[in-house]
């Protein structure tokens, strides 16, 4: 049994060098095939040591990535049809260059002929290669104007959001951008592919992923949730990840019943959801932290025991990006917040940037320990408890350029308390206590800052108590 797992280990190992040698026949061999043809000008010094020695090194190489590649085709889950084209293709790059060598080495008068052949392989198998990591259009999606395509794509507003079909323009783009491509047509990790509601439903090897009705339990959602440091956290680390609100809009779409035909309009909305929804129209609450909102002057690493006993408590610790030491804190899955939990981030305090609180039951008491954070440039603390009395702490925070009051009981009055934070620039007050007058006194207050009161209109819905009016975007 032990002999076996070790066999295993090793045709995986030696399986997963295919990438680093496959690029040695690539150039190897086509360096040689530009020796050949530079070799057929009567006046060029005669550079058949070089083509030898190039094809000599070109031959093994191919060998060796034919056989690493099947290795890797052996412990990755990757389309069937393409597995089986490229590697064909592979093999024959790996045999004509063996007949190259040989002819070469003859000095027969078809070598050329059999280089040439042989480049076209190359060619043909690297497109193929590409084709498998990429996917099938990666050569001409660049010229495609679909914007589900890449996950660097900025998403268009929806223009009406209620009339919206939930899967197809909410759902749909979030996996495309962050899931297919491991979860795809070409490559299907765990068996699993993402791409279609079937297949979606269906799950992958090791079972169903999405329980229709309970997220919680939805094996999507746990996977997105574990700690980017744990191997079966999902995205990997090295690619993009979720964002909060996306996250949000899975775990409601499935919460709902992970309908793939109905209208958004037709899906119960509780109030946490319904500003993400809204962002939808904007976008400008679904954005991430951009290079600009990151200082420019480094601090150290953070304490890894520090991070830990947040991380152990349940809250998400990450950096805001791979080159930097900054942080971004998200309470996401605590609710009934203590003291102690808010104590935990006093040793990080010089590298926390972004703080989200957002639906815990903060009060007005526990703001003082936030207000001790002096490097915070974004704070969400939308639907939670407090009011001007804790924003009155926040006065310290000279570093806030953003702040996310949504659902809060915050007046114009206490928000005017910040009025001397002169790089704050964005401030989200939607369902607040800010009503009237009260919009055109906060911008002769913040007159450099853009105020979201909500700003786009949103039809009543059955079982909703209140009218929602319109409002505006501030500027």
């Amino acid at each position: 049994m032990i002999i076996a797992i070790l066999l295993f280990t090793l045709t995986e190992l030696i399986g997963r060098f295919h990438p680093v040698l496959v690029h040695l026949p690539i150039g190897m061999l086509l360096l040689a095939a530009i020796f050949q043809l530079v070799s057929l000008k009567q006046k060029t010094v005669s550079l058949g040591p070089a083509i030898h020695i190039t094809l000599f090194g070109g031959m093994l190489s191919a060998i060796f990535s034919a056989v690493s590649g099947y290795l890797l085709s052996t412990t990755e889950d990757y389309d069937a049809s393409l597995i089986s084209t490229h590697q064909w293709f592979g093999l024959a790059v790996a045999v004509v260059s063996i007949g190259a060598y040989i002819l070469n080495k003859q000095q027969n008068k078809y070598t050329k002929w059999v280089i040439l052949i042989m480049t076209i392989l190359v060619v043909v198998t690297g497109h193929l290669g590409g084709s498998i990591t990429h996917g099938s259009d990666y050569l001409t999606k660049v010229f495609s104007s679909d914007e589900n395509i890449s996950s660097n794509t900025k998403r268009k507003p929806i223009s009406n959001v209620q009339e919206a079909v939930a899967y197809t323009e909410v759902i749909q783009p979030i996996l495309n951008s962050k899931c297919v491509g491991c979860h795809g047509v070409n490559k299907q990790k765990g068996k699993l592919r993402l791409d279609l509601p079937d297949l979606i439903m269906k799950g992958g090897k090791d079972g169903v992923i999405i329980m229709a009705g309970n997220a919680d339990e939805s094996e999507l959602i746990k996977r997105i949730l574990l700690s980017k440091d744990n191997k079966d956290h999902m995205p990997p680390i090295e690619k993009p990840q979720l964002s909060k609100h996306e996250m949000e809009l899975l775990h409601w779409w499935i919460s709902s019943g992970a309908d793939f035909t109905q209208k958004i309009k037709s899906i119960p909305q509780s109030e946490k959801i319904k500003p993400v929804l809204l962002a939808l129209q904007s976008g400008e609450i679904l954005e991430e932290i951009k290079q600009s909102d990151i200082p420019d002057k480094e601090v150290e690493k953070a304490d890894d025991q520090a991070i830990q006993k947040l991380k152990a408590r349940g809250i998400s610790v990450s950096t805001v990006s791979q080159k930097s030491n900054y942080l971004t804190i998200n309470y996401v899955a605590v609710d009934a917040i203590t003291e102690k939990d808010l104590n935990l981030l006093e040793p990080l305090s010089k590298q926390i940037i972004w703080l989200k609180l957002s639906n815990t039951k903060l009060s007005d008491q526990q703001m003082e320990i936030i207000s001790s954070l002096k490097s915070l440039t974004r704070l969400s603390l939308e639907r939670t408890s407090i009011t001007d009395k804790g924003i009155l702490t926040l006065q310290k925070l000279t570093s806030l350029q953003y702040i996310n009051l949504i659902g809060t009981k915050v007046t114009s009055k206490g928000l005017a308390q910040l009025k001397d934070l002169n790089k704050l620039t964005k401030i989200f007050l939607y369902q607040t206590s800010i009503t009237g007058t009260d919009w055109n006194e906060l911008k002769k207050t913040f007159p450099k800052a853009t105020i979201d009161s909500g700003g786009y209109t949103m039809p009543l819905l059955e079982g909703d108590t209140s009218e929602l009016k319109a409002a505006v975007i501030r500027k």
